[in-house]
């Protein structure tokens, strides 16, 4: 029943819909016809939707279901509009995305930019035509490094070293054989009369013939023309005169670039001849500097660290940034191959200045081993520990000369330690002993020595010119 005082009547109807279906005909229209009914039914169906009138049909179910299917009609093309528009809009925006990433990215060689509102400065550098964009915020490295492998291959080369080794077997008998091993160069400079490759010294170390092959695969012997073991450098030498024009026109000299300068996460790439294969490239970054590692010999060394790929072979080859800059000289004796992505290899500031003086040494070549010159000394090694224990200078201690012997004509003396031969670091016996190979009876050189005085080590430079060696210790 309604609860509203304008129906009274009698009859069944429902009160929840609003719809009268009681009494007579006559009761009906006086209801709907009357001001009461017309306002009651206005509040029930909402503004827009007032009754005014009779009603055209009274008493039947549906018009107000009708106008709220209408309703629903119109939210469910509203959203579906809406829909659309958003996906419109969105299309539009990836679109300009893709297309803006696409232009970004068509860029070629290395390219490094930034999204900011200022102007963009270019450095072409030395030709290579990789560009290098400065800015302020994003970083964009393209991987396409061919063009700065291009312009350094050239100063690139193998090595491959020709050597004997020597041992005894479980029976005590001692046997030799020939062997050989493979490595890097760099081509760092060239004289009037040489070419000048530095590569790593357990590269050359110990050889008996060492073949370079050039990027015409053309190939040259070399002789040693220096070599540092404490740092794991060498330069080795190239007569003029042996190589062709055409391979002179094909080789190229490195630019040494600035390792102190480097910063981590920096794009880095190896040249070398990787496994002995022939030369291969990889790249990587900058993965630490000033990394300290201490080597085979108890020795420490500081090194740039790398997650390029270092493998046998390439020893001696360079490590380049993306300006195509040496600023690093590989060394696979210092990676191991027990982890990886852990490259190691020397940086080229520190190394500079050894590589300089290598260069001005003169260029000796291997002697026979019944020419190599003799000095007459006995001797103990002095190790790394031994001179830490005892605050002596590492080298090779002499514990006695023999009478009438190239070193007792020097002037070496009982006590002294030896450090230096002809400006070679002496930090072994077996560093004299690879020193003495290249130095016939006969030759000069000189012997840098520290001898204790007054509670000190003195310097002491003496020329010595080498003696035969006795037949009973040959």
């Amino acid at each position: 029943m309604y609860d509203n005082e304008i129906y009274s009547g009698s009859g069944a109807g429902s009160n929840t819909s609003g719809v009268y279906s009681g009494g007579n005909a006559a009761d009906r229209d006086q209801i709907y016809n009357s001001t009461q009914y017309q306002g009651y039914n206005a509040y029930h169906t909402g503004p827009g939707n007032t009754f005014q009138g009779q009603n055209p049909n009274p008493g039947t179910k549906g018009k107000e279901p009708k106008r709220k299917g209408k309703g629903v009609f119109r939210k469910v093309m509203m959203s579906v509009s809406m829909g659309l528009l958003f996906g419109l809009f969105a299309g539009v925006g990836f679109y300009a995305v893709h297309e803006g990433t696409a232009q970004l990215s068509s860029n070629s060689n290395v390219t490094v930019g930034s999204q900011t509102g200022d102007a963009v400065a270019e450095d072409n550098t030395s030709g290579s035509g990789i560009q290098l964009t400065s800015t302020n915020s994003v970083t964009v490295v393209d991987s396409d490094i061919s063009s700065v492998v291009e312009e350094v291959m050239p100063a690139m080369v193998s090595i491959v070293n020709n050597y004997t080794e020597t041992g005894t077997n479980i029976f005590g008998q001692t046997y030799s054989q020939p062997l050989t091993s493979g490595g890097s160069g760099i081509i760092v400079a060239e004289s009037e009369e040489e070419l000048l490759i530095v590569t790593n010294y357990h590269v050359v170390e110990d050889a008996d013939a060492l073949t370079v092959t050039f990027i015409d695969e053309t190939e040259a012997q070399a002789s040693i023309k220096g070599t540092d073991s404490d740092m794991d450098l060498a330069v080795i030498a190239i007569p003029l005169d042996s190589l062709s024009d055409e391979t002179k026109n094909s080789i190229a000299i490195a630019t040494l670039g600035d390792s102190d300068s480097l910063k981590l996460g920096e794009p880095v790439i190896a040249i070398g001849n990787a496994l002995g294969y022939g030369q291969s490239v990889t790249s990587g970054i900058v993965s630490a500097l000033n990394r300290e590692i201490t080597l085979e010999d108890g020795s420490t060394g500081t090194f740039i660290q790398t997650d390029t790929a270092i493998n046998h072979g390439n020893s001696g080859g360079a490590l380049l940034n993306i300006k195509g800059e040496v600023i690093g000289i590989n060394s696979n004796k210092i990676s191991g191959s027990s982890v990886e992505g852990m490259g190691y290899a020397i940086p080229i500031s520190s190394a500079s200045p050894i590589i300089a003086d290598l260069m001005e040494r003169q260029t000796r070549s291997r002697v026979e081993e019944s020419e190599v010159g003799y000095l007459g000394i006995s001797l103990q090694e002095v190790t790394s520990q031994i001179s830490a224990m005892y605050n002596m200078p590492q080298g090779v201690y002499v514990v006695e000369t023999e009478d009438g012997s190239a070193a007792e004509s020097a002037g070496i003396m009982s006590g002294d330690i030896i450090t230096e031969f002809d400006g070679e670091r002496i930090s072994s016996y077996s560093d004299l002993q690879d020193v003495l190979q290249y130095y016939a009876s006969g030759d000069t050189a000189t012997v840098t020595v520290m001898r204790p005085e007054n509670g000190q080590y003195v310097q002491y430079d003496l020329e010595i010119t080498l003696g035969t060696r006795p037949a009973d210790s040959q």
